[in-house]
């Protein structure tokens, strides 16, 4: 097992590397940062607003979502404060994004890619059409935390595998 985090651990630090010395075009990098910063700000009170206005099926999927981000932020917390991994920008930021400041000092898992998997898992499986352009919305997000480098890629990785199993829990338990 040690081994295992061992490897994973070298390969973050050399795909932060790399991702720190590339220079993306512009359109790319805007991408990035409203990835983010849509996550950060209005996205989900819009959303709730959306879901509650939209009905019966809105209301379950409001509740399920809602669920699943109040357990994806609880353990979030719990897990950050055990693991206390520093964030790549703490270690060497990118030199394009050094405006950004992290909202915690750990990067370990991505609560961002968390709540944003778990709801859009939620958002998808009670709203089928919209799935693809879920996806797209919780993969850019999630992207967008390893392109600023305020995260490590088993950061994300971790945090959208636990949003979508806590999602797709809540869902099949309230829906």
């Amino acid at each position: 097992m040690n081994a295992l985090l061992t490897f994973v651990n070298d390969s973050d630090f050399r795909v932060s590397g790399r991702v720190r010395t590339w220079t993306p075009p512009r359109w790319f990098r805007l991408w990035m940062r409203g990835a983010t910063r849509v996550a950060d700000r209005w996205l989900w009170p819009a959303l709730a607003l959306v879901l509650g206005a939209a009905g019966h099926a809105g209301h379950e999927a409001l509740l399920a979502g809602a669920a699943a981000a109040l357990v994806a932020n609880v353990l979030l917390v719990t897990l950050k404060r055990r693991v206390r991994r520093r964030r790549p920008c703490d270690e060497a930021p990118h030199p394009l994004f050094r405006d950004l400041t992290p909202p915690d000092p750990f990067s370990f898992p991505s609560g961002h890619s968390m709540n944003a998997f778990a709801v859009c898992t939620v958002l998808a499986l009670q709203f089928p059409a919209a799935a693809p352009a879920l996806a797209l919305l919780a993969g850019s997000i999630a992207a967008s935390r390893v392109v600023l480098g305020m995260h490590y890629v088993s950061d994300v990785v971790v945090g959208s595998l636990l949003g979508a199993s806590l999602g797709a829990v809540s869902f099949a338990l309230l829906v």
